[in-house]
């Protein structure tokens, strides 16, 4: 069970790993773009080449999907990057529904862990493989993997450097389990009597860059943002996101916000602390680009 692009990876690997992929379940067709053309997910067109049996559910709880689902006879189910299942569907199959998740549970529980990490400046992140219940990235951890976090790296390059890594580790907690070698454990509520880190869905507003804030902060949104949602601010009464960044940290007496460029090769916010360096920005009405080629075209 999956939509976007995260999941193939995922699918991919239990199919070239021998597994018997009983049936995919993905998202509806959607209508995208000015031509308003049926978009199907990327998990749709992978199922679809490699003939896989597919259903496509509006409604999950729905009679007749229910009545296909069951008819797979599934021993488990593997759900990766998909959407909030009821239990008459998690509790379906005898071995149950394994969720992979882009975070080291239970840190991170919530719609977008990568993006979460990232912002936080966290130095490492990952994959866990759980057992579905009731409330959302709360059930037994089967398996965790680590990865690092580069200093500069954006939330697009962890994803899909993640994305490889959950593949992998899907397929292992399935090979454990077959083999019975794997031992459930229970989440933690709290972590070295620190409460938990939570993932929230991202908002246009959580992108609003402000300059008040330090260096390192900002840095980390922008890159947390990179590239969706984008994180953004005004330049010249025009919106503008910034999806690569660099730091200085300087001593200065500049309002936080105020921008400087010599207009060939570089173009600076000032913060608290010191600049943000844009590397690579849309202006509103304009195509991303980076800094150089922007400012042939800007006069600041």
């Amino acid at each position: 069970m999956g939509t976007p692009e995260f999941a193939v990876a995922s699918l991919d690997a239990l199919v070239q790993s021998g597994c018997n992929v009983v049936g995919v379940v993905t998202a509806p067709d959607k209508p995208a773009g000015r031509g308003m053309k049926l978009n199907e997910s990327a998990v749709k067109k992978y199922a679809v080449e490699k003939q896989l049996p597919l259903l496509q559910p509006e409604k999950l709880r729905n009679p007749q999907f229910l009545e296909a689902l069951r008819a797979w006879k599934a021993d488990v189910q593997i759900v990766v990057a998909f959407r909030m299942l009821p239990e008459m569907v998690w509790n379906m199959p005898p071995m149950g529904t394994i969720n992979v998740h882009g975070s080291l549970l239970p840190q991170y529980r919530g719609a977008a862990p990568i993006n979460w990490a990232v912002i936080n400046g966290e130095k490492e992140t990952g994959v866990t493989t759980f057992k579905l219940q009731q409330d959302i990235d709360t059930g037994n951890i089967l398996l965790q993997e680590h990865m690092p976090i580069g200093e500069n790296e954006t939330a697009g390059e962890v994803h899909d450097r993640m994305k490889e890594l959950g593949a992998y580790t899907i397929v292992k907690t399935l090979q454990e389990l077959a083999a019975g070698t794997l031992q459930e454990q229970p989440q933690p509520d709290v972590l070295n009597g620190e409460p938990l880190l939570h993932a929230p869905k991202l908002f246009t507003e959580t992108g609003n860059i402000n300059w008040d804030k330090d260096v390192d902060s900002i840095h980390n949104l922008i890159r947390g943002l990179s590239p969706f949602p984008g994180a953004y601010t005004m330049l010249q009464g025009k919106l503008c996101k910034i999806y690569r960044s660099s730091k200085e940290h300087a001593t200065h007496n500049l309002q936080p916000g105020t921008f400087e460029t010599d207009n060939k090769t570089f173009l600076k916010f000032a913060c608290s602390n010191g600049f943000i360096h844009v590397l690579d920005l849309q202006l509103e009405g304009k195509k991303r680009m980076q800094v150089a080629d922007f400012l042939r075209g800007f006069r600041g």
